[in-house]
């Protein structure tokens, strides 16, 4: 164990004897003072030696006791003294090495900041050399903004003067323009006015005087059936976006009021989609308003059957009905199996559209097919209004139609509304051969196309 003191005490610590030097290296070099460690096993003897020291001198005045007249010098006590003499010498030693160690270390350290003094004097030039320069550099920019500054001054001053000609100018253009303007709005204004006198002539021209007609009971005795606007016009092939065009405007009127009959006006249409022209026919079930379905040329097929079982139907006395049974066009290949399938399915729908219109004949479903096969081999079985009304396929054969929801001149109408007017999604193309045709879009697996098509113009990709 080690015990490290200063110099301050050293001299008290060193009177109890043991004092050994620290090691070289020890000391701090900078002006703290150095210390000395103590070796403790010197400092135990020390005190083993009091120990003693204090037994012989217990023994030695008995002794004196004993021979108190007789004079001997204390041995401890010059031990003592001889000790002391040494520690005071070892101190001296002590003191003289560390007073040399301190002298080095004052030297070195002086030597070392010698060396940053001279770094600090060396920064300190370049610190006011570059300030120097950064002062003549700020000296030159202040010079060049001046002299910039007078120049933009000057070339702002030449600017304020020309911008104060062009706007005298841009003010005399503006009173002459104004001048001009004011000619030009006036004869213009007087165009104008001529022109919407005239365009508000010609739209009128294009629109009729009179109102639509609504007639619960819309067939005059004459034989005239008055059709007004609450009018759904069935034209083309029968679709899905047929059925959506009929049966949405069907609900509208329906909405609107529930007393006036809807028409329904077909000029030619083959039939089409049985699922379509079933939510027809139901949709036409469904409506509170009476639903009274036209014929002016031509209803075939899915048309036929929409015609006959209307509630109230009526036909032009050339107008053609033609009924036969489901002739469906395949989609793709079938097997036996499938083919089989596809007829059950076929016959499916020919029972609920055959059923109905054969009890309104007084005919059952099979008298009903045999008639069209008598009519031709084909089984196609089609006539004339006034016979169709004798076979109860239309109620009313009239002699002429008044169409009084036409209020505007059809050739007036935009390219627009033409468009909206016609409804089929089945558009005409040329086949490989350059015939005609109209190819069908596809439909439901289990929907069949119930049309009219002896010459296959009708077709499927």
């Amino acid at each position: 164990m080690k015990f490290t003191v200063t110099r301050l005490t050293l001299l008290s610590v060193g009177l109890a004897g043991g004092l050994i030097a620290a090691p070289e290296g020890t000391a701090n070099a900078g002006t703290r003072a150095p210390s000395i460690e103590i070796d403790s096993s010197h400092k135990h003897a020390a005190k083993d030696k009091n120990h003693e020291h204090q037994h012989g001198s217990e023994a030695a005045k008995e002794k004196k006791g004993k021979d108190e007249k007789k004079p001997v010098v204390d041995p401890a006590k010059k031990e003592k003294l001889d000790r002391a003499a040494k520690a005071q010498e070892l101190m001296k030693k002590e003191q003289e090495r560390l007073a040399l160690e301190n002298s080095l270390a004052d030297e070195k350290f002086k030597k070392e900041t010698h060396k940053l003094r001279n770094q600090i004097a060396r920064l300190k030039i370049e610190k006011e050399l570059m300030t120097e320069r950064l002062a003549h550099a700020a000296a030159e920019r202040a010079v060049d903004e001046e002299a910039k500054n007078a120049k933009l001054k000057a070339e702002s001053r030449r600017l304020a003067r020309q911008a104060e000609l062009e706007k005298a100018r841009a003010e005399l253009l503006a009173s002459e323009l104004k001048s001009a303007q004011a000619e030009a709005g006036i004869k213009i204004a007087k165009l104008q006015g001529q022109i919407q006198e005239i365009e508000t002539e010609q739209k009128r021209k294009d629109y009729a005087s009179g109102q639509p007609e609504y007639l619960k009971n819309p067939l005059k005795k004459d034989g005239t059936l008055v059709i007004s606007d609450r009018r759904i016009a069935l034209n083309g092939p029968i679709g899905s976006g047929t059925a959506d065009h009929i049966t949405d405007r069907i609900h509208y009127f329906n909405n609107q009021n529930e007393e006036q009959p809807i028409f329904i006006v077909i000029d030619e249409c083959p039939g089409g989609s049985v699922m379509a022209g079933y939510r027809i026919l139901k949709s036409m079930e469904a409506s509170e308003a009476p639903i009274h379905v036209v014929v002016k040329s031509f209803a075939a097929s899915m048309a036929a059957a929409i015609t006959t079982l209307a509630e109230e139907s009526y036909a032009y006395p050339n107008a053609v009905i033609l009924h036969h049974q489901i002739s469906a066009t395949v989609f793709g290949r079938l097997n036996l199996t499938q083919q089989a399938e596809f007829l059950k399915e076929s016959n499916r729908w020919w029972d609920r559209l055959a059923t109905p219109i054969a009890d309104k004949m007084g005919l059952t479903k099979e008298e009903f097919i045999k008639k069209m096969y008598e009519q031709s081999t084909s089984g196609d079985w089609s006539e004339f209004g006034v016979e169709a009304q004798k076979l109860s396929w239309v109620k009313h054969i009239v002699n002429g139609v008044d169409e009084t929801s036409f209020r505007q001149n059809p050739d007036a109408k935009s390219a627009k509304e033409k468009s909206a007017a016609q409804r089929s999604a089945f558009q005409e193309s040329i086949d490989e051969e350059g015939r005609p045709v109209m190819y069908l879009p596809r439909i439901n697996s289990k929907d069949v196309y119930f049309l009219y098509n002896p010459d296959g113009y009708y077709r499927v990709r």
